[in-house]
């Protein structure tokens, strides 16, 4: 869904594409980010932003790591080739450390936990450099944190697989899809 008609915007002025499957989300900062009069084009999902990212050519992208049970991630090389110089805000409501260097070692600029608001996205794409390190917590993290995080890192070696993961983990598929359902803990 295209908010804006991409042969007006000037490249030097910059494109934001929002490339996230929650509608209303999706409307709610499109909206937001065109109220403080940036140009904004929108995708729902990986192939409305495939088709849409080579016109686009957008100087910043904001994009969802789940798209609809597809990796946001694929669309990473795909904005750098666009555009080389676009800064790329990853957003996921499901935060782990293994997607979060990963997402940096892809490409993306910034690694955002949802919910967030406007302002941290425009912060995040204003950061000087990319977020390449990350703080020790300065406290353990909880065993059912330590948990989510050794899930998060196998099933990103199984590409996903749910299936896969499970029997990486001796651990039946319902069970894996339970534990993925949840919000990940606080550490």
């Amino acid at each position: 869904m295209n908010d804006t008609d991409l042969s007006q915007v000037p490249q030097q002025q910059g494109l934001v594409l929002v490339i996230d499957d929650d509608p209303v989300f999706n409307r709610v900062l499109t909206r937001a980010l065109t109220q403080r009069g940036h140009a904004v084009a929108s995708a729902r999902s990986v192939e409305e932003a495939a088709a849409l990212i080579p016109e686009a050519r957008s100087a910043r992208a904001v994009l969802d790591l789940n798209l609809a049970g597809t990796s946001g991630l694929t669309l990473i090389a795909p904005l750098l080739d666009a555009n080389p110089d676009c800064r790329i805000v990853v957003l996921t409501g499901y935060a782990s450390i293994a997607t979060a260097v990963e997402a940096i070692k892809l490409g993306a600029t910034h690694y955002l936990a949802k919910p967030t608001d406007v302002d941290a996205i425009l912060a995040a794409f204003e950061a000087t450099a990319p977020q390449a390190d990350f703080t020790p917590p300065s406290q353990p993290l909880s065993v059912d944190r330590l948990e989510w995080e050794h899930i998060q890192r196998v099933l990103k070696e199984h590409e996903g697989n749910i299936s896969s993961t499970a029997r990486a983990l001796k651990m039946h598929r319902r069970t894996l899809q339970r534990k993925l359902m949840k919000r990940p803990v606080k550490s």
